[in-house]
C-alpha cells in the first residue's frame, strides 16, 4: 500500500508514519462493514477517505445506497470547509463496494469492522457467521459500545482475534476509538487495531473488558442521573442541559445528548450496567423506560426530550416537558 519512496512522507494523524504502522499496512488493505447506518456508513467513510479498500454489507440494497448519499454529502461538507477535494471524494466513494451478501463482502478482508443495532444476540449470530465465512487471519472487531468482548469471542473458534473498535458518533469528526481487549483477545490483534486507528486519524484508548468500559460507565449514569433529576421535578430539560453546559463545560447538555445517541442505545445501555455490575444505581430512570417504550427515542424518532425538526439546529423543548413543575 506504501511505497518505498512514499513511507518517509506519510502522515498518521499528526505524526509520521514508522516500521510498525507501514507493517500493518502491508497486512491491512480491505475492510468488511457490517452495518450500513448512521455508525456504518460513518467507518466506511474514515476507511475509505484514507485509501483502504472498503466492503459495505447490509441485507438491505436501498440502505446502503441511502448511505453512500450520506457519505458524499459528509464529503461535501468537507470539501466546503477545504479539509478535502472533489478528487480526493471521488477516489474514496470508488474505494466503497456495496454486497448484501456476508460471504462475498468478507471472504478477503483482513479486518472486519460489525456495526449493526446494539443488541447481544444480533451480534452473536452476526459473528457466528463471520467465524465461518471469514479468514482464519481476518480480525473480527466489533463497535459495541456496551455489550462484552470476551462474550461475543466465546461464540467464535477465534475469540483472540476478536476486539471491541468503539468510533464515536459522528465518526468522521469525533477522534476517539476506544479499544476493547476481550479477555482472550491477542496483544498483536490489540496492536494491530492501535496502529489501524492512529492511520485513519483517530486517537485510540485502549480498556479492558467491563461493563460500559470507560466511555458509557461514566457517561450514561451522568445521562441517567439527568433523567432521574428531570423525573423527580428538580429542574426542568433547559435548566439541567444549560447548568451542565455552562456549569461544566459540556459541549451538549445530558437530556440533549441522550436524544442525539438514542433513548432507546441509552436505556439499552443502563440495563447491561445494571445486570454487568447487580448494583442498583445502575437502574435506568422510570421516565427513560416509559419513553423508550412510547416510541420517544429522540432524534431518530422525532422527538424525546426536546422535538426535533430535519434541517433546524434550534433547540425545542418537547411539549410534555414544558411546565418547569413537571414530573413523573
Amino acid at each position: 500500500m506504501l511505497t518505498t519512496e512514499k513511507q518517509a512522507s506519510v502522515k498518521i494523524g499528526q505524526s509520521e508514519a514508522n516500521s510498525n504502522t507501514i507493517e500493518m499496512l502491508k497486512n491491512v488493505k480491505t475492510i468488511a462493514v457490517i452495518g450500513s447506518g448512521t455508525m456504518g456508513n460513518g467507518i466506511c467513510h474514515v476507511f475509505a477517505q484514507c485509501g483502504f479498500k472498503v466492503h459495505m454489507m447490509d441485507i438491505n440494497q436501498a440502505a446502503m445506497d441511502r448511505a453512500l448519499v450520506t457519505i458524499g454529502k459528509n464529503m461535501d461538507r468537507q470539501i466546503a470547509k477545504n479539509t478535502l477535494t472533489e478528487e480526493a471524494k471521488q477516489t474514496a466513494l470508488s474505494n466503497i463496494l456495496t454486497y448484501t451478501d456476508m460471504a462475498d463482502a468478507v471472504k478477503d478482508a483482513d479486518v472486519v469492522v460489525e456495526a449493526a443495532t446494539e443488541n447481544i444476540d444480533l451480534k452473536v449470530k452476526i459473528f457466528q457467521q463471520l467465524d465461518q465465512l471469514a479468514p482464519e487471519r481476518t480480525i473480527l472487531a466489533t463497535n459495541t459500545s456496551s455489550i462484552s468482548i470476551t462474550r461475543i469471542g466465546s461464540y467464535t473458534k477465534r475469540p483472540g482475534k476478536v476486539i471491541g473498535m468503539h468510533f464515536m458518533n459522528p465518526v468522521p469528526v469525533m477522534r476517539l476509538v476506544e479499544i476493547i481487549n476481550g479477555y482472550a483477545t491477542e496483544v498483536e490483534v490489540t496492536n494491530t487495531i492501535y496502529l489501524l486507528s492512529e492511520y485513519i486519524g483517530k486517537v485510540p484508548c485502549i480498556v479492558n473488558d467491563y461493563p460500559g468500559f470507560i466511555s458509557n460507565r461514566i457517561l450514561m449514569p451522568m445521562i441517567n442521573e439527568a433523567v432521574l433529576s428531570l423525573q423527580e421535578g428538580v429542574a426542568g430539560v433547559e435548566e439541567i442541559d444549560t447548568i451542565m453546559k455552562l456549569g461544566m463545560a459540556h459541549p451538549m447538555g445530558p437530556l440533549q445528548l441522550a436524544d442525539f445517541i438514542g433513548l432507546d442505545t441509552c436505556y439499552s445501555i443502563m440495563n447491561v450496567l445494571h445486570m454487568g455490575f447487580g448494583n442498583q444505581k445502575y437502574a435506568p430512570a422510570t421516565l427513560l423506560a416509559n419513553m423508550v417504550q412510547a416510541g420517544y427515542y429522540g432524534v431518530k424518532s422525532g422527538e424525546g426530550f426536546y422535538k426535533h425538526t430535519p434541517g433546524s439546529k434550534e433547540l425545542v423543548v418537547s411539549d410534555r416537558f414544558k411546565n418547569k413543575s413537571w414530573k413523573i
